[in-house]
């Protein structure tokens, strides 16, 4: 049930059907006749005007409406004999403009275009009445649907921050304790991999048994770029005369700095996108 809106003292249902509005036509015309509302339908669907109106409708929105039972239909309509329920019209002309439910919420629904139409018929101050009522239901509903989309916005926001957090305080370097920066390393490799990983590879094999392979198999796209620059870096400092305890304090700045510029790069998020398992894995 999409909705029920009060006019002149009357509940109108509105049912949503393939994301259109259907307005109760039984609710409209017991506004004419509360005991008989059926007989007031009918009683509408015998005229040309009408047989026209919903034969045009159909041929506007439905591709898959009988045009033959329609021109049969409006070539009797008018006369003494002629009666046309919604059912029949319905099941005849495979008509898709009138509704006919049964059970709780039942009777005859129409499309909006058509109700307004019947809500004429029935009374033109009611029509108006029904349309500023639709309207305010509809401008409900938007703000509900803005409401709820700024919610979602919020929350994606919320959860995105919380999900690149995650991904700093796991991927971008610690501050290298006095003993690390003292410590005279065996390569320079390991210098490299204090450096950017807070442990040399023989640490990282002992903190992971079970994994084949080395550290920089499972570094993370941001951490092989890094990597990458801190070797050219490397090459620079040494070319300056430093010594290990003077690159490596430059080399662990350099790898933070670079690690929280990349976590949110754009262009390598979308490298990740077009990986197709030739790159490396984050660590475990």
């Amino acid at each position: 049930m999409a909705g029920k809106i009060d006019v002149q003292g009357k509940e109108i249902a509105i049912i949503s059907r393939e994301r259109e509005d259907y307005i109760s036509l039984t609710d409209i015309a017991r506004y004419r006749n509360a005991a008989e509302p059926f007989a007031v339908i009918n009683n509408w669907m015998r005229g040309r005007s009408t047989i026209e109106l919903l034969g045009l409708w159909e041929k506007l929105s439905n591709p898959d409406f009988k045009p033959l039972e329609f021109e049969r239909f409006k070539n009797e309509a008018g006369s003494n004999y002629f009666v046309l329920s919604p059912q029949r019209w319905i099941e005849a002309t495979n008509a898709i403009g009138l509704v006919s439910k049964s059970g709780r919420y039942g009777g005859t629904f129409a499309h909006k275009d058509i109700a307004f139409e019947f809500a004429s018929w029935i009374s033109v101050e009611f029509k108006l009445y029904l349309i500023k009522e639709f309207q305010r239901l509809k401008e409900e509903e938007a703000r509900s649907k803005a409401l709820e989309w700024n919610l979602q916005r919020t929350l994606a926001k919320i959860n995105y921050k919380i999900h690149t957090d995650a991904i700093k305080d796991y991927l971008i370097p610690r501050r290298l304790t006095k003993t690390q920066i003292t410590t005279i390393y065996a390569t320079e490799a390991d210098l490299l991999n204090v450096a950017l990983f807070g442990m040399t590879s023989g640490e990282w094999r002992q903190n992971h048994p079970k994994k084949t392979g080395n550290m920089r198999d499972y570094a993370t796209i941001e951490q092989l770029v890094v990597l990458s620059n801190l070797e050219s870096i490397n090459s620079v400092l040494i070319y300056q005369g430093l010594s290990q305890q003077g690159r490596i304090r430059q080399l662990n700045d350099a790898a933070i700095t670079q690690m929280k510029s990349l976590t949110g790069n754009v262009n390598l998020r979308q490298l990740k996108e077009l990986d197709n398992g030739l790159l490396p894995k984050i660590v475990e």
